[in-house]
């Protein structure tokens, strides 16, 4: 097996829990640009089923009948905003990375492996997160961050994932994946990648084929994760030793 040289993470969901933000910003700039939606926790954890902010906007403005003529400009402005009202929250709101992220990043820094970002967010909400979680120094941890800025092709499409490859200069089998959708697996693994993923409520009930190993959260000494499907070898929190482990055994298969 060849050595693990890299981890790319997903990023809302995945570093920190930052969706319920997005459903506040989203109900914001709806009642702001007078766009007739309004999404409850429960619709919008459906709604995760569509990657991307105006893909959902989009197929809920389309069941509510908006003229189609007037579709995209009205997506175009409603995501505008929200995207606005969204970093505006994120700086004001209490963020905290996920149990075991920061512990695991610091881990694979100083082991000396490369450290990715694949998302289907901005890159601005990308650097708005890790400075509000990393402090000023967040966004050169991750030299690698692949965003919907350059990739139009959403997950559960591998494209965010194979640039991110190309741009690490590695091939799948020298990295893994961390993720928290059953989108964000599919596109991993799609694109040749084991996959570890760290559910939350919104995701907890989600299939996850091919998936290495599926957790609550990454865990902490003293705060140990609970395992949903997977090999965990005996271990009670994602270190740097079980992705070895991880990385050199084959993918579990659901």
């Amino acid at each position: 097996m060849s050595e693990l040289q890299a981890v790319i993470f997903d990023m809302d969901g995945t570093l920190a829990d930052t969706e319920e933000l997005h459903r506040q910003a989203f109900n914001l700039a709806f009642k702001e640009t007078d766009c007739p939606l309004d999404w409850s926790r429960r619709e919008y954890r459906q709604l995760l089923c569509i990657s991307g902010g105006k893909e959902r906007i989009r197929h809920c403005l389309q069941q509510v009948g908006v003229d189609n003529g007037a579709l995209e400009q009205t997506v175009a402005a409603v995501h505008r905003r929200k995207s606005i009202l969204y970093r505006q929250l994120l700086v004001s709101d209490r963020m905290e990375l996920r149990p075991g992220i920061r512990r695991l990043v610091q881990e694979c820094r100083a082991a000396g492996l490369k450290l990715a970002i694949a998302t289907s967010s901005s890159m601005d909400n990308v650097h708005t997160l890790l400075r509000r979680t990393f402090g000023s120094a967040g966004s050169d941890l991750f030299p690698v961050v692949v965003t919907c800025d350059s990739i139009a092709d959403k997950k559960p499409s591998p494209a965010v994932y194979l640039r991110a490859l190309a741009e690490l200069g590695l091939a799948a089998q020298h990295c893994i994946a961390l993720e928290d959708t059953a989108n964000g697996n599919l596109a991993a693994r799609a694109a040749g990648l084991k996959t570890i993923i760290t559910t939350h409520p919104l995701t907890q009930d989600d299939d996850f084929p091919g998936a290495a190993l599926v957790l609550n959260h990454l865990g902490e000494p003293g705060q140990p994760f609970e395992v949903a499907a997977g090999a965990a070898y005996g271990r009670d929190y994602v270190d740097l030793d079980l992705l070895r482990l991880i990385h050199s055994h084959s993918s579990f298969r659901a």
